[in-house]
């Protein structure tokens, strides 16, 4: 007879940092790719099955090679601005408080462009991995310019060093703005950055990090006299060592009862920030284990017990401390691990809104338009504003903690999903699939044909069912929902080589029954994708 009240069964497993030494096969490829990237397409799983696992990740941990086109003036149709010709980009022009709004949600659109460059590497997950870390608003900094500013620094340190990048993130312009840093004086000092950097950027909120009040005020006064030079294109840090409290700064007994010796002059700033900095880092361990915590739960799973703590969390911890705080080492370490492979550690993450929306985009492949900056960016700003609906607004995350999915305990992940924003979800996929976004006579929609022709034989019902649900799915399907999506394309249990003849004559013109044929093909695609993309199983990585 069963327990009436039996144990909990608890999600833990016995891998660890070791590396992984099992097969790197196709189910292999997809996990790893799922975790690292928005999205890729049929090609991209092939070629990361022609490579190993240090080859893959050491590809995945390689940045571009070039900066991204900057953001563009997309909105002069509707009205002109004069200093900035419509296609050209703005991050250059003068300040005109008429064209604040319009820049920035041109630059709103640019991040889910972004999203969309098909790519091999993991940069652009980690640029949103560190926008949600050191978090700003893009509607609340009042230049679009010093948010530009700041993705730009997110992305140019993705891969870096954290100490560096936590240096250079305090006197970014933009940080300046949201933060009051600007306004942070030794006639008037404002704490809120202080308490930031402590709390969200660098030691958390954990039971070892007990820094004190007194703390927050000391390093408020150390970073008096930080402000926004507005007389640079664009925007930059400035010191104004008048406005700088160069007295001694007394920390407590957390920090060792350091005394930051007190400095003067127009470098002042400067080496009292470093000597801040190294007494922050001088708690090491605290640190790289918040951080540590932080990648575990984007790339791994939102749930960190103490056995996660001691195995993976802790060793991870130290091996950061060790490379001199460089994030690259710490992630390949991560996605080389057989933690990591786990097969308790798959298809256990709901996907995040930008990751589900890029990423079918990045699967289906539907065309964006040429020299048609108007339209294309009205695509890009589609994407945005459905990332909105879902909750989660590139650019503009709901405060300087970043979006609760990441941090907010006991739902994490699971706040994506209920019942407002599932179905706007699946009406994306749907909209695409079936009526398609029409901007000054382009449509925009989903080649369901050019879907197929991606997998390895699609004039096979069973292949093609076989290679889309493994490419576009984290978990496998049972086997009467497989005979279900079969029915879709040989509906009422008809012979498997009535799709094969609808195929070849779909994609023959010369064959007399091509045009019936195409159409017929292209509407059961479109019901065997609607019916994919709308599975819970299509909402997981």
């Amino acid at each position: 007879m069963p327990e009436l009240n039996p144990p909990a069964v608890q999600r833990r497993t016995n891998t660890n940092l070791d590396a992984y030494t099992g097969s790197f096969g196709r189910s292999e490829v997809l996990h790893l790719l799922r975790r690292t990237l928005f999205g890729f397409d049929f090609a991209q799983v092939k070629s990361f099955e022609s490579k190993t696992l240090e080859q893959a990740v050491d590809t995945l941990l390689t940045a571009p090679s070039s900066a991204p086109t900057p953001p563009l003036n997309n909105y002069s149709l509707r009205t002109n601005d004069p200093n900035v010709a419509f296609g050209d980009t703005w991050v250059n022009a003068p300040f005109d408080v008429n064209f604040e709004n319009q820049r920035k949600y041109s630059l709103k659109a640019w991040l889910f462009q972004q999203t969309q460059t098909k790519t091999n590497s993991l940069h652009e997950k980690m640029s949103l991995f560190w926008h949600h870390h050191f978090a700003t608003e893009t509607l609340v900094v009042n230049l679009a310019v010093n948010s530009y500013a700041h993705h730009t620094l997110l992305r140019t340190h993705a891969f870096g060093n954290f100490k560096s990048f936590v240096r250079a993130i305090t006197i970014d312009s933009a940080m300046l703005d949201y933060l009051n840093g600007r306004l942070n004086t030794k006639r008037a000092p404002d704490e809120n950055y202080a308490r930031e950097l402590q709390e969200l950027f660098t030691l958390g909120k954990g039971a070892d990090s007990l820094y004190t009040e007194d703390d927050v005020k000391a390093m408020a006064r150390v970073l008096t006299g930080w402000t926004i030079n507005f007389l640079n294109k664009p925007y930059n840090s400035a010191f104004v060592a008048t406005n700088h409290d160069s007295n001694d700064k007394l920390f407590s007994s957390f920090y060792g009862n350091a005394i930051l010796k007190g400095q003067i002059g127009s470098s002042g700033g400067d080496k009292e920030l470093d000597d801040l900095l190294n007494i922050i880092f001088a708690k090491d361990t605290v640190i790289a284990k918040h951080i540590c915590r932080k990648l575990y739960r984007m790339f791994v799973y939102y749930d960190i017990s103490s056995d996660e703590e001691t195995k993976i969390i802790e060793p991870l911890a130290q091996y950061f401390i060790d490379q001199g705080w460089e994030i690259k080492p710490v992630l390949k370490k991560l996605f080389m691990s057989e933690h990591f492979f786990d097969n308790l550690n798959r298809s256990c993450i709901i996907k995040d809104p930008i990751s589900h929306l890029a990423g079918f985009l990045i699967q289906t492949k539907p065309e964006y338009p040429t020299n048609d900056v108007d339209t294309e960016y009205s695509i890009y700003q589609l994407g945005r504003y459905y990332g909105e609906l879902i909750q989660l607004d590139l650019g503009d995350p709901p405060n300087v903690s970043g979006w609760q999915a990441w941090y907010q305990t006991p739902l994490y992940h699971r706040t994506w999903m209920n019942a407002d924003t599932f179905p706007k979800r699946n009406q994306f996929c749907d909209f695409l699939l079936y009526v398609g976004y029409v901007k000054n006579g382009y449509k925009f929609m989903i080649d369901v044909v050019d879907v197929a022709l991606q997998t390895s034989n699609p004039s096979s019902a069973d292949d093609l069912i076989a290679d889309l649900t493994q490419w576009m799915l984290a978990m496998p399907l049972t086997s009467a929902k497989i005979a279900e999506l079969k029915a879709i394309l040989l509906p009422g249990g008809i012979p498997d080589y009535n799709w094969s003849d609808a195929w070849y004559a779909a994609n023959d013109p010369a064959n007399s029954e091509h045009t019936s044929q195409l159409a017929a093909v292209k509407s059961k695609l479109q019901g065997l994708l609607k019916t994919i993309t709308n599975l819970a199983e299509y909402q997981l990585s």
